[in-house]
């Protein structure tokens, strides 16, 4: 039973799904858009989210806490010198997720997630 489980499992075990999601944040982090899947664009924008929330406040605690998930430099130094002062007012809702259609070989969902 999946009682109180956060998350999507992908069809992926856990390391392979905690590393394709810690580089769709990265990317979409550093490039501030990426397409994907529908699936794997509502867990990304959700880390995501968590990310941008613990960048506000920017202490070496969470910067550290960021930089364990993230575990690219150059981003977590976008992420709270650029990113983080841009959603400093607002509470939520830092990413977007646009429906672009469907894949031609397997019909699956292709979206859009960038940042607000």
């Amino acid at each position: 039973m999946r009682h109180r489980k956060k998350g999507k499992k992908l069809s992926r075990n856990r390391d392979q799904r905690k590393a394709l999601l810690s580089t769709q944040v990265k990317d979409l982090l550093f490039r501030e858009e990426i397409v994907t899947t529908l699936p794997k664009a509502k867990e990304t924008a959700r880390l995501a989210e968590r990310m941008i929330t613990l960048a506000k406040d920017s202490s070496l605690h969470h910067r550290r806490l960021v930089l364990s998930f993230v575990k690219d430099k150059e981003t977590v130094k976008k992420l709270f010198s650029v990113i983080a002062p841009r959603y400093q007012s607002q509470k939520g809702g830092y990413t977007k997720i646009i429906k672009l259609g469907y894949r031609r070989g397997d019909s699956a969902l292709i979206c859009k997630v960038k940042l607000v």
